[in-house]
Order: structure tokens, then sequence, then C-alpha cells
């Protein structure tokens, strides 16, 4: 498996395996995939993987910016999708290990992460690798008209921050 930045020519693939994901109801309360221009702008120009085994897309991870405030300039949040023929298979575990690394080579002291409460194998996958359930949000948003809760997890740098 091959772990690589992500670019613009990628985005064929990471659109879909973002639709395999808003096809799930369980991934994202977004329901349309959005154009190249849209993600590009709201993802860190950093901390953006994606994994490729012969040629095919696995999954992919990036993060975004929480806030326009100086004081969080070092938290940013999690997105990270995996095919659906790839799920179950660590995928995951190497995606965010390479994100974690490359965020704090960045400066990046907090990484953030919201999922619905239905999701276990994510939340599974972020305590692995040392985030911790912050809290819930009751009804935060609607999907398919049905108010959705989501589990806020966060996980704190041990090198960057420190000081």
């Amino acid at each position: 498996m091959e772990v690589i930045s992500i670019n613009k020519n990628h985005y064929p693939d990471i659109a879909e395996i973002y639709r395999q994901g808003i096809e799930t109801g369980m991934a994202t309360f977004e329901i349309s995939v959005p154009s190249w221009e849209s993600w590009n702008e709201n993802k860190l120009k950093h901390s953006r993987l994606i994994a490729f085994e012969n040629n095919e897309a696995l999954g992919w991870v990036a993060l975004s910016k929480v806030s326009s405030r100086c004081v969080y300039e070092g938290v940013a949040e999690v997105s990270i999708y995996v095919s659906k023929n790839h799920r179950g298979k660590g995928v995951g575990k190497i995606l965010m290990e390479h994100l974690i690394n490359e965020s704090e080579t960045h400066g990046i002291w907090t990484l953030q992460s919201g999922m619905f409460p239905e999701n276990e194998a994510t939340i599974a996958l972020h305590k692995l690798f040392g985030f911790r359930i912050i809290g819930y949000r009751e009804k935060i948003g609607r999907l398919g008209g049905i108010w959705r809760d989501s589990v806020l997890m966060e996980r704190r740098s041990k090198i960057v921050g420190t000081d």
C-alpha cells in the first residue's frame, strides 16, 4: 500500500469514496459530493493523504480548519473515508497513522472529529489512536429529515504544543 499527498488528479477517486460514505447514511451530514474547488477550499493545504494499492484508491484522509481565530491555528478536524470494498482491512489505521504524523509535522496540536454514534467502527478507530470522547451533540443536524446526534472526539499531540 502506498500513501501519498492528494492533488487535483486524485479527486475523481476521492469523490467516489466520499459518495460511498454518503450512501451509508452514517458517515456525514452531506447529501452530495462537493466539487473539487469546494473540497479544496475547505481542506487545509497539508495533511491530505490518499492510499493506493495496485493503482486502486483505497481511502483518503484530510484536515479542515476549525476556526479562523489564531488561538486555534493548531486545531484541525479530521475527515477519513475508506472505499466500501476495503473497509475492515486496516486502511483506516494506516491513513490515521500517516495523518497524525503529517499533522504534527505541520504544527497541529489537537485533532478533533465528529461522527454519528452508530458509526462504531469509526469511533473504535479514533480510540485506537488516542482520541477520547469529549461530548455528545444532541440533534445537531438533520439528515433525510431526521435529527441526528453526533459524538465529538479529540486527540491532543504529545509532541506539538507541549511547552
